[in-house]
C-alpha cells in the first residue's frame, strides 16, 4: 500500500479520506491529501468556555476539539465567558485560536422575542471574526445559532450541532421546578426555543447525539441532511476494572435541576432501603439535597471534585445507579460509566435513542433497581464483562466519529 509512502502527516488524511474518494495512481491521492490537508479548518462557536469538561455539554464540545486537534484539524474557537469559568491554557494548546465573548446575562434580555439563551450570546464581535475567512462553521447547541442565516455567511459550510431538543429539555426542566417564577421562564423559554428552531434548516447538517433526536430532525427539517453522531468523549479506550468495587455511585452536575431531582428520587426511593455504602458526587448540589444526604449515615456526599478525582471515583465503583425523567439528548453520564465503570444500572429513559440496552441493567421501578444491586454488589466484574461490553459500545468511538466529522467538514 502506497500510504506508507506519505510523511505522517499525510497518512492521517490518507485514512480519513473514505476508501471511494482514494485514487488509483499514488501522485493523486497524494494530491488529494494535500488539499484536504489544507482545508482542514474550523470554526467552533461553544455556548461556554469548554474546559474545564466537567459537565455534560462541555464534555461534549471539549473532546470533540481534542479529538479533531489530533487528526491535525487547526480550530478556530469562539467561547462566551460567564459564570466562574475563566479562559483556559488548555484550550489555547488545541486551537489554532481562541476567542472569548462576554455572555450578555442582563435581566432586559428576557423580554426579547428571541429565547435568552440565544440573545444573551449575541455580539458584533463574533461576526466580526468569523468573517475572517471563508472556513466551516460549526455552531454548538442552539444557543450559538444567532448567525446561522446571516447573510454574510450564506456561502459558509455551516453545521448545528445539538445536545439536546430545546424546547422539550425546557418543558420537562419545567414539570419538575418548584419555583413558580422559575416554571415560567422555563416555559417561556421552551416556547421562543420551538418557534428559533427553525433556524436550523439553514445549517449544511444536523449533527444529532441520539437515534430519537435523528428520527426528530429528519421529519421536521426533512430538507436538512441529519446524520447520527454521538457525544465525544474523555476515553479512547475502554478503561473499566476487572474485581469488586466497595461503593455504589450517582454523578452528574447536581446544580441541574433534572440530576439533583435524580438523585433526590434514588436516595427516597432505592438508597436509603439498603444498607450498601453509596457516594452521590457532583456540582454545585443545592441545599435540599444535601440535607437529604445527611439523614443517611450510609450515603456520602462529594461536592465539586477536580476531574482526575471523578475519574477515580467512577472506576473504582461497584455499580452505577442512573436515572433520569427526561428522555431528551444522550446523557454523557452514561458515557462515563459505560467506559471506566463497572455494573450499570440504568432506566429505560436514560437509555432512550441509544443502542446501549445490552450493555446495562435495564431498571425502571425502585424494586428492580435494588433487587439488581443485591445480586451484583457482591459479584466479580471479569475479563469477560469487559469484552461484552467492549463489543457493544464500539458505535461510540471517537475514533469513528472523528473521521466523520472531518470527512462532513470538508465534504
Amino acid at each position: 500500500m502506497y500510504r506508507e509512502a506519505f510523511p505522517e502527516k499525510l497518512k492521517i488524511v490518507f485514512d480519513i479520506i473514505s476508501a471511494k474518494d482514494r485514487l488509483k495512481s499514488p501522485e493523486q491521492t497524494l494530491t488529494l491529501c494535500y488539499i484536504c490537508l489544507v482545508q482542514q479548518y474550523l470554526h467552533i462557536i461553544s455556548f461556554d468556555i469548554p474546559y474545564p469538561a466537567n459537565y455534560g455539554g462541555v464534555i461534549d464540545v471539549y473532546h470533540k476539539i481534542r479529538c479533531l486537534h489530533l487528526k491535525g484539524v487547526k480550530i478556530i474557537l469562539h467561547c462566551f465567558k460567564y459564570g466562574d469559568r475563566i479562559p483556559s491554557p488548555e484550550l489555547e494548546k488545541l486551537c489554532h485560536t481562541v476567542y472569548y465573548y462576554k455572555r450578555d446575562t442582563s435581566f432586559i434580555n428576557q423580554f426579547s422575542f428571541l429565547p435568552y439563551n440565544v440573545k444573551s450570546r449575541i455580539t458584533p464581535q463574533l461576526k466580526k471574526n468569523l468573517v475572517l475567512d471563508d472556513h466551516p462553521v460549526l455552531f454548538e447547541v442552539l444557543h450559538t445559532c444567532y448567525l446561522l442565516n446571516d447573510p454574510d455567511l450564506k456561502k459558509r459550510k455551516k453545521l448545528f450541532r445539538h445536545s439536546n431538543i430545546e424546547h422539550d429539555y425546557f418543558l420537562e426542566l419545567a414539570k419538575i421546578e418548584n419555583s413558580l417564577l422559575k416554571k415560567l421562564y422555563l416555559r417561556l423559554e421552551a416556547f421562543k426555543l420551538k418557534h428559533f428552531e427553525k433556524h436550523v434548516r439553514f445549517s449544511d447538517c444536523i449533527l444529532s447525539v441520539s437515534e430519537s433526536d435523528l428520527t426528530y430532525f429528519q421529519n421536521t427539517y426533512p430538507n436538512t441532511p441529519s446524520v447520527y453522531l454521538p457525544s465525544f468523549h474523555p476515553f479512547d479506550t475502554l478503561e473499566c476494572k476487572p474485581g469488586k468495587g466497595e461503593y455504589i455511585l450517582y454523578h452528574g452536575n447536581l446544580s441541574v435541576s433534572e440530576n439533583y431531582i435524580a438523585a433526590l428520587w434514588l436516595i427516597e426511593h432505592v438508597f436509603s432501603k439498603i444498607d450498601y455504602p453509596v457516594i452521590i458526587a457532583g456540582l454545585n448540589p443545592p441545599i435540599q439535597l444535601i440535607e437529604k444526604i445527611n439523614v443517611h449515615k450510609h450515603i456520602e456526599l462529594k461536592e465539586n471534585c477536580t476531574e482526575t478525582e471523578m475519574q477515580t471515583l467512577l472506576s473504582n465503583a461497584q455499580l452505577h445507579c442512573l436515572y433520569t425523567a427526561q428522555t431528551t439528548g444522550l446523557k454523557l453520564k452514561l458515557l462515563n460509566v459505560l467506559y471506566s465503570g463497572r455494573f450499570v444500572l440504568a432506566n429505560e429513559n436514560m437509555l432512550a435513542g441509544t443502542q446501549m440496552t445490552k450493555a446495562c441493567v435495564i431498571c425502571n421501578s425502585p424494586e428492580e433497581y435494588i433487587a439488581s444491586i443485591h445480586q451484583l454488589f457482591n459479584k466479580e466484574f471479569t475479563r469477560d464483562d469487559i469484552e461484552k461490553r467492549g463489543a457493544v459500545i464500539t458505535i461510540m468511538d471517537n475514533e469513528g466519529k472523528t473521521k466523520k466529522l472531518i470527512e462532513l467538514i470538508g465534504s
